[in-house]
């Protein structure tokens, strides 16, 4: 072995605390980028396949009813490879075990065939046997959630008949991957589920014969979606239909590639904190040990080495503590990876879901760890290299004396020696203070962005949950109601209160973009469903025009005072100009809202109602629900405390876990920093604070002034962390704006105590290391720092 192998060998091993608290640090943002984009990667690769085996459709379409015959003419549209269509049913279902009324979606399946497209994987039991009638597949979701099995039944309310159902097999869909029914954000599988069933059984009973009610198309490589979609809007636009859209609109597709689309996003943004955390500690580490060898490199020098030999003896030692790292992380973020993959199959339906990193991935981190290295120790490096042998083998010049600040305001009398020592070593080396101070603040910034998304989480619970929703029970018509039937709910067995609604879909235009949404109409002053924004404040719904949800405001390229193209998608199908008179900021999903009587007057009807909200008292809750589970009428029951465990399943649990992660390597990397500024200071100063031992001051006093110069530095890093915690939130709210959900810029006073917890910990733990490293082994009294100083650095 080489003089300067083994020299490196002996550095790695002297200063083996330091190179594994880099380690760690390094670790931390490996395991997160293995993670994250391994995820992105798997999920990606995952859809891909799916949608291409079972030939998931480009384009949907839902219409009124249009007879059989209409399919082979939208064959014959340009660019159209393939059409199936279906009878799609949303009927009531009475669910084993569940109190409340489902609601199922009844789709056909061709008989004597397989479907074209949106093909079924089947996953246990068998298909629907040939004449068959009342044999249905249950989606996954749907029937894990229920804890259906192949052989068990369930009640539905077909077309005003009360049937019973069985299952024949558990099936998924590439089009429910994301299974949500239509006007929901997240997913209530207890609630809603999809049931396939022969055609031959479901046509009949809905008087569809011959006829069909959905469509979906596949199309030629390079054909034009949107002319494509024109045409079918053309021919299908006399048979009631809600206007074709792309697969870009479709639910699942649009959720599943928001996820795809954040984890991408986290994947690069997050992992680059933590490396760049490592980067600064590979720098302050190598500085301080190229400072502490300056006589070492005078006589390497002089015996010969080259330069370059000695900087890349250096940069091995950078590149050894991200290689333990990397060596370190790889694996830590495979077995997450893991543990995340199966936590989005909970939700995510894939046939098969595998975290599956591959080979070009660990390359990556391997680079990522080098170019940290050297970016790292590049000013150590360049330093090392550019001593003169002469002028290395020389002490450093000590600094020049200058009075500081408590002795030119003269109040150093009131402070004891060892504090004077403190604050002037602070004020004659404050480039080395502000490194200090800001490595600890990027620690401190780090579990703020860790403990806000718990806040982030309560908050949007707090906003939509509570104060936007406050209906106990949503109620769905199969079809629009007259007036009458709201007062009809207000005698339903424990209804307190009852605030109807209407909801009509529409495509809003405005220039050349445009978005298939639902209009809500809701009564002003109502208590039940409220506007409120990010702010938690109530916003008033005006007497005309339509509010929209800010980021829907986004999409449409629109600000208050510009008008927009409404147009019907159902009943008579008129255009209108309508003024967007405000937006709200609402945190989730993506709205319009007008005044119910408004909407009337758009739709020239009078008093016609799609639901209602409902205040329902508890103990009568069971009685209402039974009853609902019988009523023709009533196509849906959506419970608010359902929808908040779907919030805190979904994308509540898969936040919690990643702010988790988050606070456990910010907390490595707090300790890592304060260890670190501690260890350093300690064998920079060693034989500084041997002659002070040696002069009479206690062991105490010169742990006070070792710990007292690392507490004022923590003290002063913890506010500079806050600060630049939240601009960190503040940047991650903006790059976490999906469709589904914003995240709210809230910062509690929890996660700043917290923060400040972790890092007072992490400092006292240190201190006292570091306090038991100074403590003389053995050795004569008057000199108990003899041996142990050097062995320090």
């Amino acid at each position: 072995m080489r003089a300067l192998q083994k020299k490196l060998v002996r550095d790695l091993w002297h200063m083996r605390s330091q190179v594994l608290s880099i380690a760690l640090v390094a670790a931390c943002g490996m395991a997160t980028y293995v993670t994250m984009r391994g995820c992105y990667e798997s999920i990606e690769a995952a859809q891909k396949s799916y949608y291409e085996q079972y030939r998931f459709a480009d384009v949907f379409a839902q219409l009124k009813r249009a007879p059989e015959s209409l399919a082979a003419r939208l064959a014959e549209i340009p660019g159209v490879a393939a059409v199936e269509t279906r009878v799609v049913e949303e009927v009531t279902l009475d669910v084993p075990g569940l109190a409340e009324p489902a609601l199922g979606r009844l789709i056909s399946l061709p008989i004597r065939r397989a479907p074209r497209l949106n093909a079924l994987f089947l996953r246990e039991g068998r298909w629907i046997e040939t004449g068959a009638r009342r044999e249905v597949l249950a989606s996954e979701a749907f029937a894990s959630a229920n804890g259906l099995r192949p052989g068990d039944s369930i009640g539905a309310v077909i077309n005003g008949r009360w049937e019973r159902l069985y299952i024949a097999g558990v099936a998924l869909s590439p089009e429910y991957v994301y299974e949500i029914r239509s006007g929901d954000v997240f997913p209530d599988n207890r609630r809603f589920g999809v049931l396939w069933m022969s055609r031959e059984a479901l046509g009949p009973a809905f008087q569809m014969e011959g006829a069909f009610n959905d469509a979906s198309f596949l199309l030629t490589p390079g054909a034009r979606e949107p002319e494509i979609i024109a045409r079918i809007d053309t021919l299908l636009e006399s048979y009631g239909s809600l206007g074709a859209y792309g697969r870009d609109e479709q639910i699942s597709h649009r959720f599943l590639s928001d996820e795809i689309t954040q984890d991408r996003v986290t994947g690069i943004f997050i992992p680059s904190i933590f490396l760049g955390v490592a980067v600064f500690l590979v720098h302050v580490v190598l500085t301080r040990l190229v400072s502490t060898q300056r006589n070492a490199i005078g006589l390497l020098k002089a015996f010969g080495y080259s330069n370059l030999s000695i900087g890349l003896h250096y940069l091995q030692f950078a590149g050894a503590a991200l290689l333990l790292g990397a060596l370190l992380g790889m694996p830590l973020g495979v077995w997450m990876g893991r543990g995340l993959a199966l936590l989005y199959a909970d939700f995510f339906r894939f046939p098969e879901l595998l975290f599956k990193p591959g080979g070009q991935l660990f390359l990556v981190v391997l680079a990522l760890s080098g170019g940290a290295a050297a970016l790292g120790a590049l000013a150590a490096v360049r330093t090392a290299a550019a001593l003169p042998p002469a002028e290395a083998m020389r002490p450093e010049s000590p600094p020049v004396f200058r009075a500081g600040l408590a002795e030119r305001l003269g109040v150093q009398e009131f402070f004891q020696i060892g504090t004077r020592i403190i604050l002037r070593n602070v004020q004659r080396r404050p480039g080395k203070a502000g490194l200090n101070v800001l490595g600890m603040a990027l620690a401190v910034a780090i579990l703020i962005v860790g403990f806000y998304f718990y806040d982030a989480i309560d908050y949007l619970v707090k906003v939509e949950f509570q104060t936007a929703l406050r209906d106990d029970v949503t109620l769905t018509f199969s079809t629009a109601q007259s007036a009458s039937a709201g007062h009809d709910l207000e005698h339903l067995p424990g209804v307190l209160r009852s605030e109807p609604f209407r909801a009509v879909p529409a495509r809003l235009r405005f220039a050349h973009r445009s978005r298939r949404i639902a209009i809500l109409g809701l009564q002003p002053g109502g208590q039940l469903r409220r506007l409120v924004n990010s702010r938690m404040e109530i916003v008033e719904l005006p007497p005309e025009g339509v509010v929209l949800s800010a980021k829907l405001a986004q999409i449409l390229g629109v600000v208050p005072g510009d008008a927009v193209t409404v147009e019907v998608l159902e009943g008579e199908r008129m255009v209108q100009r309508v003024s967007v008179t405000a937006t709200v900021d609402e945190l989730i999903g993506l709205a319009a809202y007008m005044d119910i009587r408004a909407l009337h007057e758009l739709l020239r009807e009078s008093g016609t109602l799609s639901g209602a909200f409902l205040a329902v008292d508890p103990p009568a809750a069971p009685r209402l629900y039974s009853l609902l589970k019988s009523t023709p009428a009533v196509s849906g029951v959506a419970v608010r405390e359902a929808m908040v465990q779907g919030f805190y399943q979904t994308i509540a649990r898969s936040l919690r876990i990643t702010a988790g992660a988050l606070v456990i390597f910010a907390s490595i990397i707090a300790a890592g920093m304060v260890y670190n500024g501690a260890r350093i200071s300690l064998s920079e100063r060693g034989q500084e604070l041997g002659s002070l031992r040696v002069l009479g001051f206690t062991e105490r006093e010169i742990g006070w002034m070792l710990l007292g110069e690392q507490g004022l530095l923590a003290a002063v890093s913890v506010p500079a962390g806050f600060g630049l915690g939240y601009a960190i939130c503040m940047l991650l709210t903006t790059v976490m704006q999906t469709e589904l959900y914003r995240m709210p810029l809230v910062i509690t006073g929890r996660t700043y105590v917290l923060a400040f917890v972790v890092v007072a910990l992490a400092s006292a733990i240190t201190g006292i290391l570091i306090f038991r490293r100074m403590r003389p082994r053995s050795g004569p009294p008057l000199c108990p720092w003899k041996w142990r100083w050097p062995s320090a650095a």
